[in-house]
Formats: structure tokens, C-alpha cells, sequence
């Protein structure tokens, strides 16, 4: 099974399932789904075989499936930027499905006591973690790059189809012949996806950007990054502000069901399933949705109608207007996250990617994973109706902040590589362990455009620091006042050549040449690499004339 898009199919570009017209994304996107509807009827199992234990134990559900995300999903995206991604699903996969047979066997064996359940599904989460970067960064090689925020769509579309189905299922299963039959079922249902990975002929690919760099320090790549990535923050941020809100739902929705509403398992799998059918039903309006508000309009008017939802649950007890509430809640929640998740995907270059990813899981996750057990606290104390309108409050204001902090323009953003800075031309060959290197870049401004230019080489400087510099400067000569000169310190020789040809990006080079524009006529950067030798032999520096446009 090859892993390009297939040939066109009668699909329309603009229509939300045109991403499927790719052979492997379609196949993945069955399995997945499978496989999400089990995951769903493994929660209601395990949500409802906790209900008697009271609301904190119910909460912890969440909190044991989520946190693994918070410590691994780093980690989890280093792997999968050095390591084959389709190996490190593969072993997800095999690793879930391991767990939740244990889990099986326990139930089945009147062996399984809350804090088995709860470890169990920690463990599990383990698993979500070490897959969720991987999963998310294979996306651009199943579709093409216009169709990301599409394939998102599909993503959040199947999981919230697992939720119209998977829930009601659960509960009927749970009932009539007990848990164990749903964790089994979980398990056999990472089969489909294990099967379409072992068929899948990925062409091998090397590890972009990581090169033989331990752990901490790709670690510290990825983050360093995302922390000169303004665009990639803005999602994190907006990820942040509504994820403590929403947490509340999924959080408090079981104790809504048995306390407030006086339902039994079936009852909540149905209360799920309105999520879910409401999330499908508002895949078919959410591109005209956004076409009429807009990628940050889309996330007010979504986080308004959460607090809506959030405020029936807190004040109405009759069950099927609580069902009804929920499908516009579904239609909310898949906008956003869906508008958030293609946002940070098409804000993200190839080579750190995944890690990319890894922080925004770990926003999102960890988020939930947080605040679950908070509202399962507040709701103890001042009961599940205040807390759920408190909870509504805070969904609005989110809503209020996207004026203040919007989505920043995705036109401004392309991450797409750019291998457009010359090798530089030394007398020598240096080992990739040499270093740290000093870039000097040395630039002639005229008088009349100094502030401009300095203004321009900002945006550069995070262009520096996204890629691998650990320092920088722009010194201006105090002798000749037309001459600047720009440093930046990278750790090592391999780290700069990974700059020159794997991670800069379109819009690095556009940032580099709005700068250039206002140079001297005539003139072209002067461009020195010089290497510490403090600790070895002493090395010989070589200065060269850039080519018009070239990098350092």
C-alpha cells in the first residue's frame, strides 16, 4: 500500500471529505475509527464501573487517560521525529492492545479494583501518548498541504462519529453483560490500525533536523521553536484558554447523567452519542461556518455555544432537552478543536513537526488531564450545578479574549523547506561535532532605512533561534554607522548545516529578503564562520562574500 495520495477521485477540492480520496488516509481513517469506538466504549465502562465510588474516582478517569501526555508527549515526539513514525505506531498499537486484554482478563475474573482500573487506563494512556505526535505528523504525507485543514476535520469527525456510536454501545454492553466485554472489544479493535500500518509501504525516510542529537537536546530544539514560532504560540494559547472549560463536560457529563437525571449506563452512552451525532452533523456545515466567520470567529462563536450547553446541564433535569443541548455542544466542540488542530499543523515544518505537535497535545491533554479532577474537587463542594455554570463562565470568557488574541494570519506562515542559503565555501572540513560555530553576518544600511532594517531583522532573529541558534545580536559600528553586524552562536557544526539545508523555511527566506531589501545597493552581506577553540586545537576562519539573498 503506497503512501502517496491516490490518483483524483470524482471528490470535490473544497468538500470535507475529499481527504479521503487518498488510499492510506481513507484506510487509516476506517481503522481509526473502529478503533475509536472501542476507546470510547472502554471509557464508558470505565467511567461507569467507577460511579459508585464516588465523583473523584469518576474524574480520575480522565485524569488517568490524560496525563500520560503531559510527561511523555515531549519524549513522545522526539521518537517520532527520529525514529520511523510508522514503526513507533505500530508499537503503540501492539502495546494498547496488550494493556486493555489485561484489562479484560481482570474483569472477567472479578480481579479488577479501582486502582487496577485506574493504572490500567494510565497505561493505556502511555500508549495515546507515544502514538498522538507520530499520528498527527504522518497526516501531510497521507494528504496534500491545502487539504490539512480538511484531513483535520475528518480527524475530530472520526472520533465524534466513535462517540455517537461507541457510548451507546458501551452502555448497552455494560448492562447486559458487564465491562469486561467492552475492554475486550477495545482491544481487539487496535487490530485494524496495526493491519493497515503492516500493509502501508512507507518509503524510509531519514530523521529530519535531530540528526545524532540526545534526547535533551532535541528536547530543547523542539522548544526552542515553539518559543520563536509566534504563530505556533497563539494556538497553544487559544488551546489553553478553552480547554479548562470544555474539560468540564466530558468531566462532570457521567455524574450529570446518574445524579441529576437519574440515568443508568445506557442513558449516559446516549447522552455521549448526542455529542458525537452533533459533532458529525456540524461536519458538513463547518466549512461554510467558517467561510462566513473565519478561523478566530469560528472559535468565539464555538466556545459560546459551549457555555450554553455548559448552562443546560448546570439547571435543566428533564433528559431529552439535555440530549438536544448537547448536539449543538458536539457541532462546538469539533469546530474549535478542528480549527485549532489545522492551524498548529500547517504552522509547522517537517523536522520538527511531531515535536511541534507534542507540545500542542500536551497543551490539550494536559489541560484536561488538570482540570477533570478540579471540577470533580468543585463540584464536591459546591455541587454539580454551580460548578458546571462556573464552568459555562469560563468557556465565555474565552470567547471574550479572541479579540485580544487571535489566530494570527495563516497567508503570513509557510513552512514549507527552504534550501536556499549556499553552502558556505571554508578551507577546511570540519567534524559535525565541531563547534560551538559564531556566525557573523556583516550588512551595509544607508542612513534613511537603520530603523526599518532594524526593525525587519527581528523577525529574522526568531528566524535564527527557531532553527538552532542559541544566541544572537545585531551590533550597529560605532565607527563606520552604515555597517551592522549581525551574530548568532549555534552549538555545532552539524546544527548549522541542518539549518543551511533541512530547516529553514519559506518564511524565513521571505523575512531574510524583506531585511535585504534595504541594504546598500550594491552591496552583499559578508558572511564569517568562526569555531571555538577552547576546547581543541585551534581551527582556521574563513570570510566569504554572500551571494545576493544567501544565508549565513
Amino acid at each position: 500500500m503506497s503512501n502517496a495520495p491516490s490518483s483524483p477521485a470524482p471528490v470535490e477540492t473544497d468538500s470535507p471529505w475529499a481527504p479521503l480520496a487518498a488510499r492510506v488516509f481513507r484506510a487509516l481513517w476506517i481503522a481509526q475509527l473502529v478503533s475509536n469506538i472501542g476507546s470510547w466504549m472502554q471509557t464508558v465502562g470505565a467511567q461507569w464501573t467507577l460511579v459508585g465510588h464516588g465523583a473523584a474516582l469518576v474524574t480520575l478517569v480522565q485524569t488517568a487517560s490524560s496525563l500520560p501526555v503531559v510527561l511523555l508527549a515531549l519524549p513522545s515526539g522526539v521518537i517520532a521525529d527520529r525514529f520511523d513514525r510508522r514503526s513507533v505506531l505500530l508499537a503503540a498499537q501492539f502495546a494498547m492492545l496488550t494493556v486493555s486484554g489485561a484489562l479484560a482478563v481482570l474483569a472477567f475474573t472479578d480481579e479488577l479494583s479501582p486502582t487496577l482500573l485506574l493504572l490500567l487506563t494510565f497505561l493505556l494512556g502511555c500508549g495515546t501518548a507515544l502514538m498522538g505526535p507520530a499520528w498527527q505528523a504522518i497526516q501531510p504525507e497521507l494528504v496534500e498541504r491545502r487539504r490539512l485543514s480538511q484531513a483535520a476535520a475528518l480527524g475530530a469527525v472520526n472520533v465524534n462519529l466513535a462517540r455517537a456510536v461507541g457510548p451507546a454501545l458501551g452502555g448497552a454492553l455494560v448492562a447486559a453483560a458487564g465491562a469486561g466485554w467492552v475492554f475486550a472489544f477495545n482491544a481487539a479493535s487496535y487490530l485494524g490500525i496495526a493491519t493497515v500500518l503492516l500493509v502501508w509501504r512507507r518509503p524510509p525516510t531519514a530523521a529530519p533536523g535531530t540528526g545524532n542529537e540526545g534526547l535533551m537536546a532535541a528536547l530543547h530544539a523542539g522548544r526552542r521553536y515553539v518559543w520563536n514560532a509566534p504563530g505556533v504560540r497563539r494556538v497553544l494559547l487559544r488551546t489553553l484558554l478553552f480547554i479548562p472549560g470544555g474539560a468540564a463536560l466530558w468531566a462532570l457529563l457521567p455524574l450529570t447523567a446518574s445524579r441529576s437525571l437519574g440515568l443508568g449506563s445506557g442513558g449516559y452512552g446516549l447522552l455521549l452519542g448526542a455529542v458525537g451525532v452533533g459533532a458529525v452533523a456540524g461536519a458538513f456545515t463547518l466549512p461554510r461556518v467558517r467561510r462566513v466567520l473565519g478561523a478566530n470567529g469560528t472559535l468565539a462563536a464555538g466556545a459560546v455555544v459551549f457555555a450554553g450547553v455548559l448552562a443546560v446541564l448546570a439547571t435543566v433535569r428533564t433528559p431529552w432537552l439535555v440530549a438536544a443541548a448537547l448536539l449543538p455542544g458536539g457541532l462546538a466542540w469539533i469546530a474549535v478543536l478542528s480549527t485549532l488542530n489545522a492551524a498548529v499543523q500547517t504552522r509547522l515544518p517537517g523536522w520538527v513537526r511531531a515535536r511541534g505537535l507534542a507540545v500542542y497535545l500536551l497543551v490539550f491533554q494536559g489541560g484536561q488531564a488538570l482540570a477533570a479532577p478540579l471540577w470533580g474537587a468543585l463540584a464536591g463542594w459546591l455541587g454539580l450545578s454551580g460548578c458546571l455554570l462556573i464552568a459555562g463562565a469560563v468557556m465565555l470568557l474565552s470567547a471574550a479574549t479572541v479579540h485580544r488574541w487571535p489566530l494570527h494570519d495563516p497567508e503570513g506562515i509557510n513552512p514549507s523547506p527552504s534550501d536556499h542559503w549556499p553552502a558556505p565555501p571554508l578551507v577546511f572540513e570540519p567534524g559535525e561535532a565541531d563547534g560551538p560555530v559564531l556566525v557573523s553576518v556583516v550588512y551595509r544600511v544607508p542612513a534613511d532605512s537603520r530603523a526599518e532594517f532594524t526593525d525587519r531583522m527581528h523577525r529574522v532573529a526568531r528566524s535564527r533561534r527557531r532553527t538552532g541558534a542559541l544566541t544572537w545580536g545585531l551590533y550597529q559600528d560605532g565607527s563606520d554607522p552604515e555597517r551592522f553586524v549581525e551574530t548568532y552562536l549555534v552549538s555545532s557544526w552539524a546544527e548549522h548545516l541542518a539549518q543551511h539545508h533541512v530547516r529553514l523555511t519559506a518564511t524565513d527566506r521571505r523575512h531574510e529578503e524583506r531585511a535585504r531589501e534595504l541594504l546598500t545597493p550594491g552591496t552583499v552581506p559578508a558572511v564569517t564562520h568562526a569555531f571555538d577553540t577552547t576546547s581543541g586545537p585551534a581551527v582556521p576562519q574563513r570570510t566569504d562574500a554572500g551571494a545576493p539573498g544567501s544565508g549565513a
